[in-house]
């Protein structure tokens, strides 16, 4: 599944499960475009790791809520590399609370980042895309779009809206040969949950048949394929990355 000379966007990809998408995508000979918010340090050590195994990448700085921002972010990746082939919309963030406590900024910066974000960058890839030979938008989601979750009204909403417009995005690209699909990870083993007390992620466990959490390679291996030629007649579709818990 090389994805040599292919262009891959990976928004959020300074940590987290974007880096790990990034990481292997440059691994398997892609030229990578970090993107990254604030993180400006792990964006670059992350760049440092792809050149070191043998790869090409730059990090570009973008607020994907900023149309300008990401204006200029498509600029950058031009300039380095040419037309992308591959997107990947993994930026995202939580603003946790109950509904009945969620305030109005709560939930738009949820839809804002997780919804808008998508848009941004798709809207201003989606001519690359379009024309690239086997081109691909790859949305990421959440297992909590399809189950909900205590607490995250917002996320959820926004999660579950990324199976609809991937949907709808892949009739529209499938006139110009390209695909677009959604990963829809579970729990995932990353520094977003550190923070969880030991209690709660022994129950979390407990939920899942395979009794583990998803390591960052489980989610990127899946990225990879769907990036890849190899996933040429897959499309309009949500992968679940999540050990089972719809079983």
């Amino acid at each position: 599944m090389t994805m040599e000379g292919r262009t891959c966007v990976v928004t959020g990809s300074a940590r987290g499960i974007g880096r790990g998408i990034a990481e292997r995508l440059g691994r398997e000979g892609a030229n990578v475009v970090i993107n990254y918010r604030t993180s400006e340090g792990p964006a670059y050590e992350a760049v440092d790791a792809i050149e070191a195994a043998g790869g090409a990448a730059i990090a570009a700085q973008a607020d994907v809520t900023d149309r300008e921002s990401v204006v200029a972010m498509r600029e950058r990746c031009h300039e380095a590399f040419g037309p992308v082939d591959v997107l990947v919309n993994n930026a995202g963030l939580t603003a946790d609370t109950q509904f009945v406590e969620m305030t109005q900024s709560e939930w738009d910066r949820v839809m804002d980042v997780n919804l808008g974000g998508t848009f941004n960058c798709t809207q201003e890839f989606y001519d690359d895309i379009w024309n690239a030979d086997e081109g691909r938008l790859i949305n990421i989601s959440s297992v909590v779009g399809k189950q909900g979750n205590f607490g995250q009204a917002n996320y959820a909403a926004a999660k579950s809206g990324l199976f609809g417009f991937t949907r709808t995005i892949a009739l529209e690209l499938a006139q110009g040969g390209s695909t677009a699909n959604c990963v829809a990870p579970g729990f995932t083993r990353t520094d977003m949950l550190e923070t969880v007390p030991e209690k709660v992620l022994d129950r979390i466990i407990a939920g899942i048949p395979l009794e583990r959490l998803a390591e960052v390679e489980d989610v990127a291996a899946i990225v990879n394929f769907l990036a890849s030629e190899e996933s040429s007649y897959i499309t309009g579709e949500v992968i679940d990355v999540n050990g089972g818990m719809d079983l």
